[in-house]
């Protein structure tokens, strides 16, 4: 499956910033550990959305975020926060699953080739 990873960004200084997208960068190395494909909304948007010349970061921030995560099989969750809500109920309104934690995402079963 390819599983979105969502969680808090926003935060009042950078460095909690950076902790925050560094906890959803471990999940998703967890994630991959278990077989599937991660995929970060917050990663593929901020690189384009710190250097375009916008106004609304925030909302171009989301808008590529939730393109990403629309072509996801399933989300984990690590935390809330507006944006990851938004996440989270964009795969629920398609009746694909939301995981709360690492442990309830399966491992992929070998085919044994």
């Amino acid at each position: 499956m390819i599983i979105g990873v969502a969680g808090p960004y926003s935060a009042p200084t950078e460095e909690q910033r950076q902790k925050n997208l560094n906890a959803m960068n471990e999940a998703a190395a967890r994630v991959l550990e278990k077989g599937h494909i991660p995929i970060i909304g917050m990663n593929a948007a901020l690189p384009i959305v710190s250097i375009a010349n916008i106004e609304d970061r925030y909302k171009a921030t989301m808008e590529i975020s939730l393109a990403v995560i629309d072509k996801c099989d399933a989300l984990l969750m690590i935390g809330e926060s507006p944006g990851a809500n938004k996440e989270r109920d964009l795969i629920l309104s398609k009746g694909l699953p939301v995981y709360f934690s690492l442990e309830e995402v399966p491992y992929v079963l070998s085919s044994g080739s």
